[in-house]
Parts: structure tokens; sequence; C-alpha cells
């Protein structure tokens, strides 16, 4: 009850108001906000400090940056529900508020096609060594199986490409990496594909900020040959499945282009079968498929493994 009427008195305010239905659409930093808002950078803070200590707004640090964005689950996403599908949608306030958040999503766009542009050629020219991509995702798509009410995770998301893909069949999707450029790149993705389900985090693959068994399914595509410790970032991977989840680890296959490690900074020159099954298995997982792609001359593998599924109740009491 105090937490309901918590949110309740912290929601019925003019430009709190305003600001959940901002954040709704996309997580936003405190100066895009103000920017859309027109109000000054003190005055939206303070709400936006009164609308996260009720659970209506959610706030996570990303560099120097602070994004704000309303919740999927929990209490907080539950009771904002019937408070956003109440307000008037020719609301003239409300209205300019969203042509004003159309501007900053183009902005954003921009930026993360500015970006994109000046590194797109070595992606390419990596690309065309292998199998087309196209044929890889269709793989990962299989071995993905059925998303429906799943959660999520792509680690190393890179360009968001994984989430665009994997995200549209779920019912939460969350991408994580270092690279602010790349986040940028990846958010105007998702924005791009409308995919309000799916949002990027900034975070380091060997201590993910989740909790143990949050995700159904945790995709690793093309960012082991980048680890110094891809027995770490596995054993990560495998603390946040939930049982009975799958982790799909898409890497090239041990190979000789020492130019990749030289000039692209692989840290690794692929992978064989023995060392990937052997991390699956220090990391409690078993190891249940590769997926081989032949490419001129990489070849892209698919390793499969999955978390243990939950014990039955008679085979508890069995034992």
């Amino acid at each position: 009850m105090d937490q309901i009427l918590a949110g309740l008195r912290a929601a019925a305010e003019a430009t709190r108001l305003r600001l959940l239905v901002i954040c709704a659409e996309c997580e936003l930093t405190v100066s895009e906000i103000t920017q859309i808002i027109g109000q000054s950078q003190p005055r939206v803070s303070r709400h936006l400090k009164l609308l996260c200590e009720a659970g209506l707004l959610v706030r996570f640090r990303e560099g120097t940056w602070v994004f704000y964005r309303t919740p999927h689950n929990g209490p907080g996403a539950e009771l904002l529900q019937p408070i956003l599908a109440l307000l008037p949608l020719g609301d003239e306030t409300l209205s300019l508020d969203r042509d004003r958040l159309e501007q900053v999503k183009k902005q954003r766009e921009q930026i993360a096609t500015e970006y994109f542009r000046a590194n797109a050629g070595e992606w390419d020219r990596i690309r065309s060594l292998h199998i087309d991509e196209a044929e890889v995702e269709q793989a990962l798509l299989s071995a993905a199986g059925d998303l429906s009410g799943a959660r999520i995770l792509d680690v190393g998301t890179g360009t968001g490409r994984i989430l665009e893909l994997l995200g549209r069949y779920a019912e939460e999707g969350v991408g994580v990496d270092m690279s602010r450029e790349m986040l940028a790149v990846a958010r105007a993705r998702l924005q791009r594909a409308e995919l309000g389900n799916c949002l990027v985090r900034q975070a380091d693959m060997y201590q993910l900020p989740y909790p143990a068994a949050t995700f159904d399914l945790i995709t690793l595509h093309q960012v082991l040959h980048y680890a110094e410790k891809p027995e770490t970032a596995i054993a990560e991977a495998a603390r946040l499945l939930a049982p009975g989840g799958r982790l799909v680890v898409v890497d090239f296959a041990a190979h000789d282009r020492e130019d990749l490690r030289e000039e692209h900074a692989h840290r690794r020159l692929g992978f064989d079968d023995p060392a990937m099954t052997g991390w699956f298995e220090a990391a409690g997982l078993t190891s249940c498929d590769v997926i081989n792609l032949p490419g001129k001359p990489l070849t892209v593998r698919l390793w499969i493994a999955q978390a243990a599924e939950p014990k039955s109740i008679a085979a508890k009491a069995a034992e």
C-alpha cells in the first residue's frame, strides 16, 4: 500500500507525467530531457530524483553520462501502465514533447551513422573473410529456439544487430558493451527497429551487473576472440543463465590469420572444440551442439551449451 501511494504521489504532477511519457519511449540523458521538456537542468533533476525514489524510473550510469528510463518489470512498471494509458493521446503539451523527442532521436541517429561510416570499412574487410552474415544469423536463430516469454542477453553487443535479430521474438532483451560509441550505434539501431523491449548498458563482460539465473538465452557473438580470459567470460555468462537456459557462442574456428591479431586486436586466433567444451564444463554447463559454417578462409562456429534443468519434485524426493 505504501509503495503504491508513494508512486501515485510522485506521478501526480504535470512535469513528472511528461517525464514518464518520454522516458517510456526510450532511455534519455538529463541534457536530452531538458532539451525536450524545456526546463532547467536542476529542476528536471529534482523531478527525476523523486520518480526514481518512487520506482517509476530507473537510473544507470554510462561513463560520465547518466540515463533514465521507465522500468520494464516489477512494481513500478505495473503501476505505470495504467497511469500512462489514462493520458490523452492528443494532449498539446505531450504532442510537443513527442515532436522534440523525435528530434533527439534523429540527432542520435546522425551521430551513430557518422561513427559507423567511419569504422565500417574495417568491419566489412573482416566479414569478407568468412561466410555471409545472413547465414550466420539464420543459424543463430535456429540455435536460440523458441524465445516467447524469454529474457535474452547479448554480451559485447557492438552495433546491436544480434539484439535486433533476437529481440523481436523475446519478452525482453539486454545488450552490454564497454564502448560508449558502439552503445550509441546500438541504441540508434534498436530505436529504428522500434524494439522498446530491448535496451543496452555499459558493462564489463567479466563482471556483469545482474543477479544469477536472470536470462534464458545469452549470446557471445564474435566477442571471445577479443577476450584476454574467455573462460572467465563464459563462467560469468553461465552464472546468469536461468535453469535450462542456453548459451550460444559464435566465433571463429582456430585459424592462422596473424594479420587479425596485429591489425584488429584479436587476442585469440579462433577456438577449437575441446577448449570450448572444457570451458563449458568448468562453468557447469552441458555442451549441446556445434554448428560449422565454413568460409574462405575463416570458418564460423556456433557452440551451444545449456544450464542444468531444475530437478523435479520426484527426483528431489528420491535423493
